[in-house]
């Protein structure tokens, strides 16, 4: 019999047999049970019929293969892979299972204060409840037992793990809710406690502000008076400009002003050391006014003055000086509307409160059209002027019932500073520069006869002279 050259052989017949024996392995694999004890597959003997299938056929027909575990279906890249996965979803699981203990634990601390029973129960429960769980994860990795379906338990765990965070977040959200609660009510705990001192404040800087408030012996002569009882009236009369002057920039500011522009205005090119010494250039303004022609008798330049002799000039001005003092401004205005101190009051009102600054305090002119009728108007910012305007005229008073009379003086601006003429009100301009200048006059100065009242100066640095 001739041999069967390789070349005879069809492909159709090549891939009938390879298909053949294909579907012979996998059904071995697949583990099919036999029918009464006999496999169901063809006979492996070759009938003469099929004398047209080769010899390649019936030996694939022949050899039946052996059953095979899954390591050796998928091979071992396929393993590990599907290890790696089964142990990415066990860790999975176990974060998500952390996270819900963390939550809570934190759910539990927060129903401690304040004491919330039910919540500190359900939370205690709940972390139990983990804590079994992770045990049992523990015994599953120590005896590689993984889950075989690992993307819907890394899906889960993920879930999870969300749904602990949110609920922290939102444990934390209340928490910080509570504590906004708590720093509201300090804040108006302290915003009352603060209006609470500025009355008291306000309640003493008008009991110091009185007439009574003014420290001086009542049985003082005129042939007893000294530079000391001059300086008490001066410090009273300081007290009172700055206390009105903090009410003019309180008016400023809630008509809308703006301050550092009135300021620079006021003494232009000066350098403050601090924001707050912009205060300094409105006193020097009110001073400035307060004090203008303060070295004429009543203010005013008249011939007639001179013609008064020495000693008549000063018993007229001390027994002005004890006739107001003991009286509260408001009340020798309305008794007496005529007199000197009055006719001061007017002048001085007009000078130092602009037309723009009231209009802007009270929406019109009303106040200084009541004065210019010879009246008085009834309010409170009227009533710190003429406190303050009834200081400066005691001083004034006070200061021509010496003989002879006080002097008054400012220092230039960019002078170099003195101690025997000058007060510094900013400790700061000798600690930033070497040789301080001064950049105004903030409270004159006064001379009686040989003893020297310092001015209160507000210092610059030197370079800013000019």
């Amino acid at each position: 019999m001739e041999s069967v050259k390789p070349s005879a052989v069809t492909p159709a017949k090549s891939r009938l047999a390879r298909t053949f024996a294909k579907v012979l392995h996998i059904r071995a694999v697949t583990g099919v049970a036999p029918v009464d004890g006999v496999d169901k597959v063809k006979d492996n003997t070759v009938k003469p019929k099929d004398k047209f299938k080769d010899d390649h056929q019936a030996a694939a027909v022949a050899i039946k293969p052996p059953k095979v575990s899954w390591s050796q279906l998928f091979g071992k890249e396929d393993t590990e892979l599907e290890y790696r996965i089964s142990l990415e979803a066990f860790l999975a699981k176990l974060f998500a299972s952390i996270s819900t203990v963390k939550a809570s634990y934190v759910q539990l601390q927060h129903a401690q204060s304040p004491y919330d029973a039910d919540g500190i129960q359900s939370a205690d429960q709940l972390v139990v409840s983990e804590l079994k769980l992770l045990s049992e994860l523990k015994q599953c990795y120590l005896k590689k037992q993984f889950d075989f379906s690992p993307e819907k338990t890394m899906v889960s765990a993920e879930i999870q793990e969300l749904k602990s965070l949110l609920k922290t977040y939102e444990i934390m959200g209340k928490k910080l809710e509570s504590q906004l609660k708590l720093k509201d009510s300090e804040i108006i705990f302290l915003k009352e406690k603060l209006e609470e001192s500025n009355k008291q404040n306000k309640a003493l800087e008008k009991r110091m502000n009185q007439s009574g408030q003014l420290v001086m012996p009542d049985n003082v002569h005129l042939s007893g008076l000294s530079p000391s009882h001059f300086n008490t009236v001066l410090r009273h009369t300081v007290k009172s400009i700055r206390s009105f002057v903090r009410l003019m920039i309180d008016e400023l500011k809630s008509a809308g002003w703006d301050i550092d522009a009135a300021a620079n205005s006021i003494q232009p090119n000066v350098v403050y050391y601090r924001a707050d010494h912009k205060c300094f250039a409105f006193e020097s303004f009110v001073c400035r006014e307060m004090f203008d022609a303060f070295h004429y008798p009543n203010y005013s330049p008249a011939k007639q003055h001179q013609q008064q002799q020495q000693q008549q000039r000063q018993q007229l001005f001390f027994q002005r000086f004890n006739e107001l003092k003991p009286v509260k401004a408001k009340e020798f205005l309305s008794r007496k509307p005529k007199s000197s101190f009055a006719k001061f009051c007017r002048a001085k009102y007009c000078q130092v409160i602009h037309t723009k600054m009231e209009s802007a305090f009270f929406g019109d002119l009303s106040q200084r059209n009541v004065i210019n009728s010879g009246e008085f108007p009834d309010s409170a910012f009227f009533s710190s002027f003429a406190d303050m305007a009834k200081r400066v005229w005691l001083l004034h008073c006070l200061a021509f019932s010496f003989d002879p009379e006080a002097s008054i003086f400012q220092v230039n601006k960019g002078s170099r500073f003195s101690e025997v003429y000058m007060e510094s009100v900013a400790e700061e301009a000798f600690l930033n520069s070497a040789e301080p200048r001064v950049g105004f006059t903030i409270v004159p100065g006064f001379r009686i006869g040989k003893t020297v009242l310092q001015c209160l100066v507000y210092l610059s640095p030197a370079r800013n002279e000019s």
